[in-house]
């Protein structure tokens, strides 16, 4: 196919030979037009020049059958910290992600207070020998771009981290002083170049505030273009009005909003999938600029604490496990848990994913096969484990439907997210028995759901990777395939594309993405990490 060569203007780059040339790719520029066989050429960290029969650069790369597209964007991903642990990202990098979105659900990494800051510091010094000197989102872009990871780096401010700073894990409403002060902390992140807020409000304390704090917050995001980011109050039985609620903190606050992995959880809900999206497209027609992702799997991953309502889950884990022992609050906390169970179909719907090392034998397990095998009722091994983890134990829970996925993924409106950590096959992120999506998200788009299933285009689902979380985050010069973009790009097979990491055996790399490039920086090439890494901090224009 013809294409008319298109050059960054040389006030930029002046005439140099470009550092870079990839030739004779399939190239899906992220807008969602068609494929063109081009030439893309790199100088320093940006595309220079997009056409045919480029000049010659200083190293050339031959990508004729190959598919290139922008670096693929995760607008709901859990690496934060994990990237300071080992900075190659390697599961991050080897699905073609170039930018990770953290501070997600509520839980960005700070404001901390000083005892926040102290424990942080502390776990990470005993547990890897990371040393944390920084104590807010804006701090952590810093030590980013330091360290200089194998992805870029964005970040949102969670509410959760503002409620905890200011008015702690208490199930009371925030003063006016309180409001003010985590206005005031909000505005100065976002200054500092956080591109939205955050919500997780199933988990505490984050969802202690009620729909009137949260409006209150996100009015700080106001002019700013960024999204209230929220992991609603609900995504079973109460999906839709939780649905409701993000919604209109949107419409009241005046801002948009990204409604966070959107799903409806046990059989008797999946009719809701229809019902919600329904809502998300009359409010769209509304004026609401409303967008939700999800991740490419029928399987959620959260803490085994979930299982049991979030208002005996506040003061904390020990609060919470004194409340499972008091004999006024233990008979119905033991049949919120059946029910949750119950939704999602049985006990082997729920497996443990992460747990301390007294009880490793635990990982991987589906709950019910691990209680036969041990001779206990499988409520009393959940108890068991909560307690000898001090209520930290990580669990998957199996309860979606594959319909509702391919629906979710395919639609007009939706992106694709991992909400998964970056892993490792060895070293200190090896352990424990992960959600498979934080290797396989992408790759498995691409694959199952684009190449095998046909739910969506190769152009479209490229697209939901790439420009579009690109302009909801307003990020203009990512997410594209141009003269003067950065050169944030990925190359892969279509033919060939797919994850392998499973839930049984989640440390596994896909296959099928031979090139990665950040910042012009080859971190990938044949498959194989190089160990060059340019990732940078991403920041946002602030007001």
């Amino acid at each position: 196919m013809g294409a008319a060569t298109l050059v960054a203007p040389s006030s930029a780059f002046g005439q140099r030979r470009a550092d870079l040339v990839l030739r004779g790719a399939n190239v899906f520029d992220g807008t969602g037009r068609e494929v063109r066989e081009i030439d893309v050429a790199v100088t320093g960290d940006r595309i220079t020049a997009v056409g045919n029969t480029l000049p010659a650069g200083s190293s050339e790369i031959d990508l004729r059958g190959f598919a290139l597209a922008p670096g693929f964007i995760d607008i709901h991903s859990h690496a934060d910290l994990s990237l300071l642990v080992n900075n190659k990202a390697e599961s991050r990098i080897r699905q073609g992600i170039t930018l990770e979105v953290v501070g997600q659900d509520g839980g960005s990494i700070g404001p901390w207070s000083d005892a926040g800051f102290e424990d942080t510091r502390n776990r990470y010094r005993s547990s890897y020998g990371i040393e944390i000197d920084f104590r807010d989102p804006t701090g952590f872009l810093d030590r980013i771009d330091r360290e200089r990871p194998a992805v870029n780096v964005a970040t949102m401010v969670g509410n959760g981290a503002l409620r905890g700073l200011t008015v702690g894990n208490s199930d009371r409403p925030a003063t006016d002083a309180e409001m003010s002060k985590m206005k005031a902390l909000l505005a100065e992140q976002i200054t500092g170049g956080c591109i939205g807020l955050s919500s997780g409000l199933e988990y505490t304390p984050s969802g202690l505030a009620d729909e009137a704090e949260l409006v209150q917050l996100a009015t700080v995001l106001r002019g700013t273009g960024y999204p209230y980011a929220s992991h609603m109050r609900n995504e079973d039985d109460r999906l839709l009005g939780a649905v409701e609620e993000a919604l209109h903190v949107g419409r009241l606050a005046d801002v948009p909003v990204q409604i966070s992995h959107l799903k409806a959880q046990g059989q008797r809900n999946y009719w809701k999938a229809d019902a919600a999206l329904k809502l998300i497209e009359q409010a769209r027609a509304d004026g609401v600029d409303v967008h939700f992702d999800r991740y490419p799997y029928t399987a959620y991953a959260t803490g085994l604490s979930n299982l049991f309502p979030s208002a005996y889950r506040t003061g904390g884990n020990q609060a919470f496990l004194r409340r499972l022992r008091d004999p006024e609050s233990a008979n119905r906390l033991e049949k919120a848990c059946r029910d949750k169970v119950a939704l999602l179909g049985d006990w082997n719907s729920v497996q443990i994913s992460s747990t301390g090392a007294s009880t490793a034998w635990a990982r991987g397990g589906l709950l019910g096969d691990l209680a036969r095998t041990r001779g206990v009722e499988a409520y009393a091994l959940t108890l068991e484990l909560l307690e000898a983890n001090g209520g930290s134990v990580g669990m998957i829970g199996h309860g979606m439907s594959e319909e509702n996925t391919a629906k979710i993924l395919a639609h007009p409106l939706g992106m694709l997210c991992s909400d998964g950590g970056s892993y490792a096959p060895y070293g200190p992120l090896s352990g424990g028995s992960p959600h498979p999506r934080g290797y396989g998200s992408f790759p498995r788009l691409l694959g199952h759901y684009v190449r095998d299933s046909r739910a969506l285009t190769l152009e479209t689902a490229i697209h939901k990777v790439t420009q579009m979380p690109a302009r909801k985050l307003r990020l203009q010069d990512r997410g594209i395939i141009e003269p003067g973009a950065f050169a944030d790009l990925v190359a892969f097979d279509p033919a060939t594309i797919a994850d392998q990491a499973t839930f049984d055996n989640p440390h596994q790399y896909p296959i099928g993405v031979p090139l990665v490039i950040v910042n012009g920086v080859v971190t990938l090439r044949e498959g194989e990490h190089t160990g060059d890494l340019g990732g940078r901090g991403v920041r946002g224009s602030g007001y």
